[in-house]
């Protein structure tokens, strides 16, 4: 028998995506195996950036998937979860990776201070899902941990300009006080 009642998971989100504004991948990870191969991934981010960039609503059914997304400037942000998936559960993913990313770039949310920040934004997504598991949902929270975790580079590790964005913030922080 054919339960039509899906069994809750806690495996809610398939993937997150980042494509640029010509649908070129900046960031993907996808967390099943639903598309395989980066051939059909691809092939995917194609079709989900062509039936949504033109659009104004946030949620579209693609290829038997939910699909949640956000534009701003030149960047397009997806997360992606099956089709009797909650949508309001993938939004607030959404809404968290993209306030982190804001609040982490200082409000810059495009192409090129995203491409300038990749670590940031990878230690955000881990902190937001894991292995498909929503983790967190206050971009608050996020910031401080990928904050913390950026801190457990060790000196040697560090750019020069990591290196002087740490000492500014730093001086930020003592003026502020």
């Amino acid at each position: 028998t054919d339960s039509v009642l899906v069994e809750p998971s806690l495996y809610t989100v398939k993937a997150v995506l980042i494509l640029d504004n010509d649908g070129d991948r900046l960031y993907a990870k996808y967390y099943d195996d639903t598309y395989p191969t980066v051939k059909e991934q691809k092939a995917f981010e194609k079709n989900i950036f062509n039936k949504t960039h033109r659009t104004d609503s946030e949620i579209a059914l693609l290829e038997g998937l939910t699909v949640v997304y956000k534009s701003n400037i030149d960047l397009f942000f997806y997360v992606i979860g099956s089709s009797h998936e909650n949508e309001l559960m993938l939004m607030a993913v959404l809404n968290c990776l993209f306030d982190s990313l804001s609040q982490m770039l200082r409000k810059n949310v495009e192409r090129r201070a995203l491409l300038e920040n990749m670590e940031g934004l990878f230690l955000a997504v881990d902190e937001i899902v894991d292995g498909g598991v929503i983790l967190e949902s206050d971009p608050q929270q996020v910031v401080h941990r990928v904050a913390l975790r950026g801190d457990d580079v060790p000196l040697t590790e560090q750019t020069v300009t990591q290196v002087l964005q740490s000492a500014k913030e730093q001086i930020k922080w003592s003026l502020l006080r």
